[in-house]
């Protein structure tokens, strides 16, 4: 069972959508309870870092602490892969999960904001989220904070510079681009997350 956190930001309706394409069976909820009995959890974002105040406010991120430590797999999509480091500038003051130890900026002006569209990958390492996804591959995008790319950072991408496409670290991953919405690669980065042992 996927655990997909309801935070009144995420882009709900495409990601269990494109989760239930790959044959996961999904449940949504914003209840910290259900959250502490997940087998996977994946937190979507759409909009504005500050909505992350939710899963504070409301326990669920004391509970998202829990069963990540518990081994449990979590993927992060778009806000929720910033989430992910330890906070933005986009809401000054407001703590992400650390897991990655870097902060995100706007995109420095002089490119067009936000980033949308399709953009291609430099996969770095070994992910599992990435397994059998090729380098140069192009996946879609729409943002104007970015991750800097860190020792986590799996696969990047240019806009103006380099900036963290997707990071990984143990079972905590994070995707900045929208795998609902890019096509079959997408749903292959979503069946490896499904297929990960819990």
């Amino acid at each position: 069972m996927i655990t997909v956190i309801d935070y009144k930001a995420g882009n709900l309706t495409s990601v269990v959508k494109a989760l239930r394409a790959v044959s996961a069976h999904v449940t949504v909820t914003e209840d910290p309870e259900v959250v502490r009995h997940a087998e996977k959890i994946v937190l979507p974002g759409v909009g504005h870092f500050a909505a992350t105040e939710f899963l504070e406010t409301r326990g669920i991120k004391a509970a998202i602490v829990e069963r990540i430590a518990a081994g449990v797999p979590f993927l992060g999509v778009c806000v929720g892969l910033q989430w992910l480091f330890s906070g933005s500038t986009e809401a000054p003051g407001m703590p992400g999960l650390g897991t990655f130890d870097a902060v995100c900026e706007r995109f420095a002006e002089g490119r067009k904001i936000p980033h949308v569209g399709w953009n291609s990958l430099s996969v770095r390492g070994d992910s599992r989220l990435l397994a059998a996804v090729p380098d140069g591959s192009f996946l879609y995008f729409t943002h104007s904070y970015r991750a800097p790319v860190t020792n986590g950072t799996v696969a990047v991408t240019e806009y103006g510079g380099p900036f963290t496409a997707a990071a990984e670290k143990g079972n905590v991953m994070g995707v900045q681009f929208h795998p609902e919405k890019s096509g079959v690669t997408g749903l292959r980065i979503l069946r490896n997350f499904v297929e990960l042992p819990c």
